[in-house]
């Protein structure tokens, strides 16, 4: 509803109703309408809002959308509104900026933000130092309840977030954890240091961005604390980044997995040039090319059998496809498992051995059903056996490939699973062809 009023005023070139629209409009619902605009209309839009509304917008924005907002703008505006931006927000998207330009707004900077920022970009990138913010509020063990919440009533509009609030001491070393629930069911005169959690979970600055970010997400917390290497209270991590962050991991698995690895962004497959898209689908394409034609040497290799038992090439397609479905199932179960956490590298070979054993079961359960069926329906018990058989024993293969060839291409150092599914699905074929046809030949070798 939202995005059909805002095409309508901007067809109509209506700004002032568009502007009274925006104002009272929920910030999800825009940012949902917001994001199906053109580049153009974004930026008319942009300009309608508020300075205040404009910069929650701006921050919650992937760095593409900012970099067509910015070079929207006027340089000292674009300075201004720099300035004014969270620091995790601002490192993030100087990040992604050429570094002359960075430079420049780093330079027109206040001391303050200007510190602050070359505090973040010191830490090495895709560490929890580098993505933290430090905008939190810590309290100390000595303050009252009510003390403690004068203080967030008195910073709560310049911080990212109050609900999570730290006890340090006087040198700023972790002490506790509070949250602002149990400071409001507190007594006004309890003591921080009696109402806090002594049992703080923390990252220090140089822990890697997704391992903070899965704690938070197991944790279900909504701050994680990041300290330096002598425990004092550098920054925080918040769920928000957080979410980007996994966000991130998981669609640079999802890409990997279909041996995009070099993708960068899903931007580039997109909207890049014939050339830029070419450069990353092509190459491993042309591996699994070269599987595929081993799979034509195997059916060429059985061609008698083929012209002898004509209805052995009904079960083909079948072969190869159940076995491909297992196939993509496990290697989507090993690639989520290890972006999770949830499959530890270290304990490969147990994960391994379970998979097999999914892949068995399900493959016995699957080949005796079909095996029954391929016989009662063409009436050869052997062919049903045939292809019974070779279901066991492609799609317990194909269970083993799913976990195995993105594990190898792990430990040879190739971005994450780089194409795994369609080498996965390439050798799955080859072995899937050669099974169906060798349990063929044995067991129905009389008929040839």
């Amino acid at each position: 509803m939202l995005y059909e009023k805002i095409c309508k005023y901007l067809k109509n070139k209506e700004m002032e109703p568009l502007k009274t629209l925006l104002a009272g409009a929920e910030e999800l619902e825009f940012l949902q309408a917001f994001n199906d605009l053109s580049d153009e209309e974004q930026v008319i839009v942009f300009r309608l809002l508020s300075k205040d509304a404009a910069l929650s917008v701006f921050e919650q924005l992937d760095t593409d959308h900012q970099h067509t907002l910015l070079r929207s703008f006027t340089e000292d505006s674009v300075i201004e509104f720099v300035n004014e931006m969270a620091p995790d927000d601002r490192v993030k998207l100087l990040d992604e900026l050429p570094a002359g330009i960075a430079k420049k707004l780093i330079a027109s900077l206040s001391e303050s933000e200007r510190e602050v920022t070359n505090i973040l970009l010191g830490y090495k990138p895709e560490t929890a130092g580098h993505i933290m913010t430090t905008e939190y509020i810590s309290l100390k063990r000595d303050m009252t309840a009510r003390e403690a919440i004068e203080k967030v009533r008195a910073q709560a509009a310049e911080k990212e977030t109050v609900y999570t609030l730290f006890v340090t001491d006087y040198a700023k070393k972790l002490e506790g954890v509070v949250t602002l629930k149990e400071l409001l069911i507190a007594g006004w005169d309890d003591l921080v240091g009696n109402i806090m959690s002594k049992r703080v979970i923390k990252v220090s600055t140089g822990t890697d961005q997704e391992e903070s970010a899965r704690l938070l997400q197991e944790l279900d917390m909504l701050a994680l604390p990041v300290v330096d290497n002598e425990d004092r209270l550098v920054g925080i991590v918040t769920i928000d980044d957080a979410i980007d962050i996994l966000e991130e991991e998981a669609t640079e698995d999802i890409y990997d997995q279909a041996g995009l690895a070099e993708a960068g962004r899903s931007d580039v497959l997109v909207n890049g040039s014939l050339w830029q898209i070419w450069r990353v689908r092509l190459p491993i394409l042309l591996i699994t090319l070269v599987f595929a034609l081993f799979s034509g040497v195997i059916i060429d290799e059985f061609e008698q059998t083929l012209e002898s038992i004509a209805v052995v090439a009904i079960f083909i397609p079948l072969i190869m496809g159940m076995s491909g479905n297992v196939g993509t199932q496990s290697s989507t179960v090993f690639a989520r498992g290890v972006v999770l956490g949830h499959i530890q590298l270290s304990r490969f070979v147990t994960h391994f051995v379970k998979e097999i054993g999914v892949g068995l079961s399900i493959g016995v359960v699957l080949g005796i059903s079909t095996g029954a069926i391929a016989a009662l329906w063409l009436g050869i018990p052997l062919l049903g056996l045939a292809v019974g058989l070779a279901l066991v024993i492609t799609m317990t293969v194909a269970s083993l490939l799913g976990f195995l060839v993105p594990y190898v291409l792990i430990k040879l150092n190739v971005d994450q699973a780089a194409g795994s599914a369609p080498i996965i699905t390439s050798i799955k074929d080859i072995l899937g062809l050669a099974i169906y046809f060798v349990m063929v030949s044995n067991l129905l070798g009389h008929l040839l």
